[in-house]
């Protein structure tokens, strides 16, 4: 950590500052909020397995998370961590399969090493959002399978704040540097910072709000994320408030896409549905079909403006940065 500390102050130049004061002040303290977190999530669980006293540290851990979701590179795609963390959509419903097999299967696969290796779609926050907000009865004795979710969700967010502590943020910060093989120029990282920025506000409003609107015709309220904890419009506010945050780290001067941001958000927090379940009536589809089209405008003021000062563009493969 005191090399990359030391890597800021040497390349906080202004053709490199941009990368180093969204690590600085947006990437490395999520993921330390993060750790923290889910770190107290699973002393929690080794205290009680009573969803009630859980929940709030549950809650604690996705608002963290949602402070780092955007970012779909480094340490969090190393060993399938970002998918174990979060499987989300699960359409086909492995993730409840999984579980339901293991709460009845053998104790030796909630040990942690075993458990590392179970399906990421059985792990994580949903896997736990599953066990803590059932919806009938669970087919035996949930404790064993919550605290060795909580405990791999714990080891997880600990490995990928280690990650970038002690490795990838030296990556970023040098870019183009002799034996820097992941990023060939100063542009390329930052190109994946900002290809990671574009690419959320796409996942915001093609999945987390375009899968429970569906259709007009046939709205689909029952898949928006994370509905059985009532989280489904709070992690849209969230995750737009951690990328508002993100793009100012990368430049403090933008007008547009700020005002874009404040938009979509003040829209977000006015709609007063947590679960979208208004979707399902055609005033309240209309409603989220408008907080849709802002976050979409929203996007392409981010990338003309941002892009432009950047001097980069949406990379090709969006999903992990390259």
């Amino acid at each position: 950590m005191r090399k990359t500390l030391a890597l800021f102050a040497l390349l906080a130049t202004p053709a490199q500052a941009d990368v180093a004061d969204a690590l600085r002040d947006h990437i490395l303290p999520g993921y330390a909020a993060f750790a923290e977190a889910a770190g107290e999530l699973a002393q929690a669980a080794e205290t009680s397995c009573d969803p009630q006293v859980l929940r709030p540290a549950w809650n604690a851990a996705f608002d963290a998370w949602m402070g780092v979701s955007h970012l779909h590179l480094g340490p969090v795609e190393e060993d399938g961590r970002g998918l174990a963390i979060a499987f989300w959509p699960d359409p086909k419903g492995l993730g409840w399969k999984h579980q339901q097999a293991l709460m009845a299967g053998d104790p030796a696969a909630l040990e942690p090493a075993a458990f590392a290796d179970q399906s990421v779609a059985a792990r994580g926050l949903f896997g736990l959002e599953r066990l803590l907000y059932p919806a009938g009865d669970l087919p035996a004795d949930p404790c064993p399978l919550i605290r060795a979710t909580a405990a791999d969700l714990a080891r997880m967010a600990g490995e990928v704040q280690a990650g970038w502590q002690d490795g990838f943020a030296e990556v970023l910060l040098t870019a183009g540097e002799a034996g820097n093989t992941t990023y060939l120029t100063a542009e390329e990282a930052k190109q994946a910072l900002f290809t990671q920025l574009a690419t959320a506000l796409e996942f915001d409003a093609d999945q987390r709000l375009g899968r429970p609107l569906g259709t007009f015709d046939k709205p689909r309220p029952e898949r928006a994320e994370a509905a059985a904890s009532g989280r489904s419009l709070r992690n849209l506010v969230l995750s737009l408030q951690a990328l508002r945050d993100f793009a100012q780290t990368l430049s403090p001067d933008l007008p547009q896409s700020l005002a874009a941001f404040d938009r979509a958000i003040a829209r977000a927090e006015a709609l007063e549905d947590p679960v979208f379940a208004g979707v399902a009536d055609p005033s309240g589809h209309l409603k989220v079909e408008i907080l849709q089209q802002s976050i979409r405008s929203l996007r392409q003021a981010v990338i003309a403006e941002l892009g432009g000062q950047l001097g980069v563009s949406v990379g090709f493969n969006s999903a992990d940065g390259d």
